[in-house]
């Protein structure tokens, strides 16, 4: 049983643990990411397994899917915290027959020299950030490593785990299609079942922001940005791996089964400093977030057990817009009865009907008996597919 009295609605259930800490903070980062000069692992992995026992307590469901260690860099992990969590969270729920368990890696050499230690705490899939495949773009990025490294960890991850994948990111200042499709199948060399492509944004509060406010780069024009995104589709699906999410792409059966929890409504819980959350809690969908800095959350985990500062129900509204924001991500888009089972009510009951209509005609949207999804137009604009959509 998955998700069992849950208002997830059949979308799975899984356990998102946050790792905060970095050994540098890449310019292009947003993320709950910290830089560290001592950390206490002792303390860490003591608080980790407390806020998993208080999570299990308030939210008895059933056996685990997926697991992910995200960050930060998890990779900077003790392998025994590591197994640490795994045991409680096996204490807790229980783990479905196949659990996928991922952890994410620097793909540096001594982040790689951990692989088999992960691998023997319980990890089966290894995700590696390695971002570019050439040491000036490396370097443009903030990286650490270097690209003979990353191909290094890249062997290394393919024989000690059944299933690994890597990150790429693309539409960096002056790339070409031609570049980037030289780049991408120097990937694809090196790849298994699974590739997430990202887009480079200028996010608010990093230092690329700052950095192209004051002209120090120029990002490509969103022509260029277009046929790159246009080509990575078309090169990744000729090659087997096709996308099945906006930036996700993997062989058929491969796709990432902790964050098809996610994109399909499910349910999970979120421990570590910022981790967020969906859980039924006494017949209501809660949307739960922890204390985002590491030290409060360490110390108010080491007091109360747990660090939750926000626990807000979600109306059949807010679930509704939730799913679609999530599902159309994906080329399945959103399972009707799923959202019925979660909502209580049809597509059409919380949608602009005229947008709706628009997009349909458009060619951006398709819907049918079975489901709304979004085209591959839609996707590539879901953004503008989204603000159409949902009324407000």
């Amino acid at each position: 049983m998955t998700g069992a009295a849950g208002t997830g609605a059949g979308g799975g259930f899984g356990l998102y643990v946050h790792w905060p800490f970095c050994q540098s903070k890449c310019p292009y980062c947003d993320f709950n990411s910290h830089v560290r000069d001592q950390v206490d692992h002792g303390r860490w992995r003591a608080a980790l397994v407390r806020e998993i026992e208080a999570f299990a307590a308030l939210a008895p469901l059933g056996r685990l899917d997926a697991i992910f260690f995200g960050g930060g860099t998890p990779s900077l992990m003790a392998p025994d915290t590591v197994a640490a969590v795994l045991d409680a969270a096996r204490r807790a729920w229980g783990f479905a027959n196949h659990i996928e368990i991922t952890l994410e890696a620097n793909p540096g050499s001594v982040e790689a020299g951990r692989l088999e230690a992960y691998a023997a705490a319980g990890v089966n899939r290894v995700s590696l950030g390695v971002q570019a495949m050439s040491d000036a773009d490396l370097r443009f990025l903030g990286r650490r490593h270097t690209a003979a490294e990353a191909r290094a960890a890249l062997s290394v991850a393919a024989a000690t785990f059944p299933r690994f994948s890597f990150d790429l990111i693309y539409a960096r200042p002056g790339q070409t299609v031609a570049a980037w499709r030289a780049e991408l199948e120097a990937a694809l060399a090196l790849a298994g079942d699974h590739l997430s492509v990202y887009q480079l944004t200028i996010e608010p509060g990093t230092a690329f922001h700052g950095a192209h406010a004051r002209g120090a780069f120029v990002m490509p024009e969103e022509g260029v940005t277009a046929d790159l995104f246009e080509a990575t589709q078309g090169l990744l699906g000729d090659a087997g791996l096709p996308a099945y999410e906006i930036s996700n792409h993997a062989r058929p059966g491969s796709e990432s089964r902790h964050n098809l929890i996610y994109w399909r409504g499910g349910d999970w819980v979120g421990v570590g400093p910022g981790a967020h959350g969906r859980l039924p809690i006494a017949g209501r969908r809660m949307a739960l977030a922890q204390v985002r800095t590491p030290e409060a959350w360490l110390g108010r985990v080491e007091r109360d057990g747990r660090a939750t500062t926000t626990a807000q129900p979600l109306t059949p509204a807010d679930i509704a817009a939730e799913a679609l924001m999530m599902g159309l991500r994906l080329v399945e888009g959103v399972d009707r009865e799923r959202f019925r089972a979660a909502t209580g009510g049809e597509v059409v009951d919380f949608v602009d009907l005229r947008g709706l209509q628009r997009l349909i005609a458009g060619g951006f949207v398709r819907m049918d008996e079975t489901a709304i999804a979004a085209t591959a137009a839609g996707r590539q604009r879901l953004n503008a597919v989204l603000g159409l959509l949902l009324p407000g």
